[in-house]
């Protein structure tokens, strides 16, 4: 009875978002406030539909109801418990019904915004909104039933996919999602403002923190996955270029441009028409990441459907949206008023040249991804685009970008001096220099690009110091006054160079993988794999069974220039309902790098397949993702960011006059 009651809650919900799209954009149009009204009420309604039918279907994966189709074919009764609620959002129809449950809940807290968003913008928002919401509400409930019955029941499920049995993915799609879903806000406070014909600094201060809060996520969102990748496919590697993990830093891209675009609209009223197509690009291309992964178009770890029926659907979905949010910014972009002026060498100009360095970036992915496609629909040709293309054509404006980040940040408002910059980051230049120069005396003989690399990120990371240290520090003044301007500054001041610092160790994790060292050989009991200054000793092989898998457990002590550090172990193992292998690395932490061990195949004398790695500093590599997350929350904080709306105040009764 309770799945039937969440279907009828998704229908219920449909119905609700409906009259949110109808009804305020009437009342916004009329200037009718009981009509403008009714968003938030019904924003709120659907929320809670949406919630109640995501719990139904959460309840039917822990309590095993086989006679869902969804759980029948996505979950196991030996299945631990964490994995039967992941299993919910671990397959296409309860992951769209993950992705329309956080696209209700953003709308939520836009309806409950009340005195921070105008109310002619809040209506026409979370109007554009509900139509976001029809449209998917519509494709759950006519391709991707969750709540489908089967009749009879089967006494036992298929299982999840084995490699989504991991607790990485119980958190990484969530945050992706949040991510994804979180810059469908900005994309409808564009539309509206587009539709209201009014687009000024208050906008760009309203959608700022939306902006924000949904980049903060899509990047743990990244970083989650790529880190759930590197330790559980076993192939030791942390980014593939696969078109599916294009399809989310193709959306990061051009929100990181966004963030900054923002920026400069809120200071100085400036780049309105392109802070406009931004928002819409960028939710743009996370409706094309939920294209690739569920049209079928595509064959990835990551992907869910292949159905054409649900690929021609989402596909139309993008025809709507993109095609119409483009007509309306079309239609009403030249009537929009330029605003304020700057000099090319200020802050508002690197924050201009940072948007263009990061959309010609997002492009060059988007043709490397989409062009083999494009390719195979139009010739039948299949050609692949990987690692050289992307490499070729993404680093070299990478790299002026990270290079522009210090300069740009230490820049005045409106107009900056160059020369005086410059100046100021003396001292970060010629650290810079010496840690290259550093790396380079040893590693002599190595890589040449790791030690550049591992320069650039300390550059960026001391660059961002200097910000701090040149706003709160004078000649002259004491540590304790210096300290108490640091802490008086803003914290977008803080959380901007703590960002901009955790793009500096990702940078330095990224060079340092070029060091790496691996080898490769079948081993007996007792003896021994080298990779650099590290072993592996293989000690033993146990088989061991599980719940819903069984495996084979290699036991190997690691030893260091000789000495032991421990022991890890690797298993291969058979996930039986399904009878899908799978690997599971051993890694052995050491510093901020890793020893990595990964099995191969089991040999009939007993000898096993090894691969042994070792990666230095490679967890720089997520460490600076949770920085750069770490410090988009921190700005959140500022209250800059959370000044409401103004407020007419209510007029009360006049004053009596005291008699004389």
């Amino acid at each position: 009875m309770l799945v039937e009651a969440g279907h009828f809650a998704l229908a219920l919900a449909l119905g609700l978002s409906l009259i949110q799209f109808v009804v305020p954009l009437w009342g916004a149009r009329a200037n009718d406030p009981v009509l403008m009204a009714v968003a938030p009420t019904s924003a709120l309604a659907v929320l809670g539909c949406l919630a109640f039918s995501f719990l139904a279907l959460t309840f039917a994966y822990v309590s095993s109801d086989f006679s869902v189709l969804n759980v029948l074919q996505n979950s196991h009764s030996a299945k631990p418990l964490i994995y039967k609620i992941s299993g919910v959002w671990g397959n296409h129809e309860g992951s769209m019904l993950l992705w329309v449950l956080i696209l209700a809940l953003f709308g939520g807290v836009v309806a409950v915004s009340r005195n921070t968003i105008p109310m002619r913008l809040q209506a026409n928002t979370l109007a554009v909104q509900a139509a976001v919401t029809i449209a998917f509400l519509l494709f759950i409930l006519t391709t991707s039933n969750p709540f489908t019955r089967v009749v009879p029941a089967p006494a036992e499920g298929q299982d999840l996919n084995p490699l989504l049995q991991d607790p990485g993915l119980a958190i990484h799609p969530p945050l992706l999602y949040i991510g994804y879903v979180g810059f469908s806000i900005s994309f409808a406070f564009a539309c509206a403002a587009l539709i209201d014909g009014r687009i000024d600094a208050v906008w760009a201060r309203i959608v700022r923190p939306w902006t924000l809060g949904a980049w903060a996520f899509l990047t743990l969102g990244i970083a989650m996955g790529s880190y759930w990748a590197y330790y559980e496919l076993g192939w030791g590697g942390w980014w593939f270029w696969d078109p599916v993990e294009n399809a989310s830093l193709m959306p990061w891209l051009a929100g990181t441009a966004l963030m900054h675009s923002t920026v400069v609209m809120e200071k100085r009223d400036a780049l309105k028409v392109w802070t406009i197509l931004l928002a819409i690009l960028t939710f743009s291309l996370s409706l094309l990441g939920t294209f690739l992964v569920r049209s079928g178009v595509l064959t990835s770890v990551h992907s869910f459907a292949v159905d054409p029926e649900r690929g021609t659907f989402i596909l139309g979905i993008l025809i709507l949206f993109i095609g119409g949010s483009l007509a309306l910014f079309a239609w009403r972009a030249p009537m929009l008023r330029q605003g304020g002026l700057f000099a090319p060498v200020s802050r508002e100009g690197a924050l201009v040249l940072n948007n263009l360095f990061l959309a010609t970036a997002c492009a060059t992915v988007f043709i490397g991804t989409l062009y083999p496609l494009a390719l195979e629909v139009l010739t039948g040709e299949k050609i692949s685009v990987g690692a050289p293309f992307f490499n070729f054509t993404f680093l070299p404006l990478i790299v002026p970008l990270l290079l522009l980040l210090p300069l740009g940040q230490t820049l005045a408002w409106k107009r900056g001096n160059f020369l005086g910059t410059a100046q100021r980051l003396y001292a970060v230049f010629g650290l810079s220099l010496v840690a290259t120069v550093a790396m380079f005396a040893f590693t002599y003989d190595g890589p040449v690009a790791a030690p550049i690399g591992v320069g650039l990120g300390v550059y960026l990371i001391l660059g961002s110091l200097n910000e701090i240290v040149t706003r709160s520090w004078s000649k002259g003044n004491s540590l304790a006054v210096a300290w108490r301007k640091a802490s008086g500054l803003p914290r977008s001041a803080w959380g901007t160079s703590i960002a901009h610092a955790g793009v500096g160790l990702t940078v330095i994790g990224i060079a340092a993988t070029a060091w790496g060292v691996e080898g490769l050989g079948t081993l007996k009991t007792g003896e021994r794999l080298k990779a650099g200054a590290y072993e592996a000793r293989l000690e033993r092989v146990v088989p061991r069974v599980e719940a819903n898998y069984r495996e084979d457990a290699a036991t190997l002590t690691i030893f260091r220039n000789g000495q032991e550090l421990g022991t890890v172990d690797s298993m291969k193992r058979l996930y039986v309902t399904r009878g899908m292998p799978t690997t599971e690395a051993g890694i052995m932490t050491v510093g901020l790098g890793q020893v990595y061990a990964s099995l191969g195949e089991i040999q009939p004398d007993g000898s096993v397949g090894v691969m042994l790695y070792h990666k230095p500093l490679v967890l720089l590599i997520w460490l600076g993702s949770v920085v750069m997350a770490a410090g988009g929350a921190l700005s959140l904080t500022d209250r800059r960011l959370r000044i409401g709306a103004p407020v007419r105040a209510k007029v009360g009764p006049a004053a009596p006059v005291p008699a004389e």
